[in-house]
C-alpha cells in the first residue's frame, strides 16, 4: 500500500495558527463509517451524537514545556534541546538543532546555570541523551526555563500556554497535545455526563513519532516511534462494563486510540490494567478490537494519523471529507476543526 495514496491538497492558510477563543466553538463535521455520509455541525453540539451508555475515552497526558534554549559551556555556541522521552530520573531522549555541535561529553547550561545538560549517547534519527542537573524539582525549574513545543507549521506565539493543554491533562510527559481533545471545556464535559455518557481516562505520552514524517514509499515500511502508555484497572473495568452492556467507545484522539487498541489488542478484545510502550501501527486492513467511534482533527497529508483514521472509516470516505473540508474552509491540524466519525 503506497503512501502517495493518502495524499491530498491542503492550501497553506488553512493551517490553523492560533486556537480559537473559545475551545468548543470549533466547527465539527460528523462522518458516518459505513456510509460516508457527512454532516456539518459545531463542536459544542457534540452531545447531540452521544447515547446514554456510551464512553469517552480521554488521553490525559499533560505537555511538557520542553523546549529549552541553551549554550555550550565551552564556546557559548546556542543550542535547541526539545525533551521527548524520559529514560530514567534525569536522563533524556532530546532532538537538538544543530545536532552536529553536540557530541558524547558536551556540556550546555539553560538559564545561566540553572539547568545543566551532557551528553551521554546518541538515539536513532539523529536525537540525543542528556543527563540533567539542577537544585530543587525537574518539573518546577522546566515550567520556568522551558517553551511550549509547538509543531513546526505554527508560526505563531502562543501568549498562554494552557491552550495547548487539555482541560483534563494532569500526566507530565509528553511532547505535544493529544489536540483532538482541545475542544473540550469543562463545561462540555458536565454535559456529557448529565447525558449518562461516561468518561473514562488513559495516558500516553506523545513522542518523537509526532515529529517524523513517512519518508518511505509503502506503508508497511514505515516503523513507528514507541510511546509510553497508561490504563488503570478502572479505567479498564469501566470499559468492560460499557462494552458489556452494548454502549459504544468513543475515543478521543489518535493517542488514546492506539492505547485502547494496543491494550484490546493483546487480550482477545478485553480491557485490562497495563502500561508500557506502544509501536502500534494502524493503517487500512486493521481490524479494530476497542473502539467503536473516534473524535480527531484534520491531519497532515500522507500521515501516520490520516492512515489510522482511513482504517476506520475507510480511506475513500476519509479523502473526500477531507477534499469537502478544504472546500468548506474547515481549520487544520493542532488549532483546527474536529472530526467526530461515528
Amino acid at each position: 500500500m503506497k503512501v502517495d495514496l493518502f495524499d491530498f491538497h491542503l492550501p497553506e492558510e488553512l493551517i490553523a495558527q492560533v486556537p480559537l477563543q473559545n475551545r468548543m466553538d470549533s466547527r465539527l463535521m460528523v462522518l458516518d463509517k459505513k456510509t460516508g455520509a457527512i454532516k456539518h455541525e459545531v463542536f459544542k453540539n457534540i452531545t447531540e451524537y452521544l447515547r446514554e451508555g456510551d464512553c469517552l475515552v480521554l488521553n490525559d497526558t499533560r505537555v511538557l514545556p520542553a523546549r529549552l534554549f541553551g549554550v555550550k559551556k565551552d564556546t557559548g555556541a546556542k543550542i535547541e534541546v526539545l525533551l521527548l522521552k524520559q529514560l530514567e530520573e534525569d536522563q533524556w531522549e532530546t532532538l537538538v538543532k544543530p545536532a552536529k555541535r553536540v557530541k558524547i561529553g558536551t556540556e550546555i547550561d539553560f538559564g545561566d546555570g540553572l539547568l545543566k545538560a551532557v551528553c551521554t549517547g546518541t538515539s536513532d534519527h539523529g536525537g540525543r541523551v542528556f543527563k540533567f542537573t539542577y537544585k530543587g524539582i525537574f518539573y518546577e525549574v522546566l515550567d520556568q526555563l522551558g517553551e511550549m513545543p509547538l509543531p513546526p507549521y505554527i508560526k505563531e506565539q502562543l501568549d498562554d500556554r494552557e491552550r495547548y493543554q487539555t482541560v483534563y491533562a494532569r500526566e507530565p510527559g509528553s511532547a505535544a497535545a493529544p489536540t483532538a481533545g482541545l475542544h473540550f471545556t469543562e463545561e462540555l464535559l458536565n454535559e456529557v455526563r448529565e447525558k449518562g455518557v461516561h468518561i473514562a481516562f488513559v495516558t500516553l505520552h506523545v513522542g518523537l513519532g509526532t515529529f517524523r514524517p513517512v519518508s518511505v514509499d509503502d506503508v508497511q515500511d514505515h516503523e513507528m516511534h514507541a510511546e509510553f502508555y497508561m490504563v488503570s484497572e478502572g479505567t479498564a473495568r469501566l470499559l468492560n462494563e460499557v462494552r458489556n452492556n452494548g454502549g459504544r467507545i468513543i475515543s478521543v484522539g489518535t493517542t488514546s486510540t492506539r492505547t485502547l487498541e494496543t491494550i484490546a489488542s493483546a487480550n482477545n478484545g478485553r480491557f485490562v490494567e497495563g502500561s508500557g510502550w506502544t509501536d502500534i501501527f494502524i493503517y487500512p486492513g486493521y481490524e479494530f478490537m476497542a473502539i467503536d467511534g473516534m473524535i480527531t482533527n484534520f491531519h497532515l497529508p500522507k500521515s501516520t494519523l490520516i492512515m489510522l483514521v482511513s482504517a476506520l472509516a475507510g480511506r475513500e470516505n476519509v479523502l473526500n471529507a477531507y477534499h469537502i473540508a478544504v472546500e468548506q474552509r474547515y481549520r487544520f491540524f493542532s488549532f483546527g476543526d474536529a472530526m467526530l466519525i461515528i
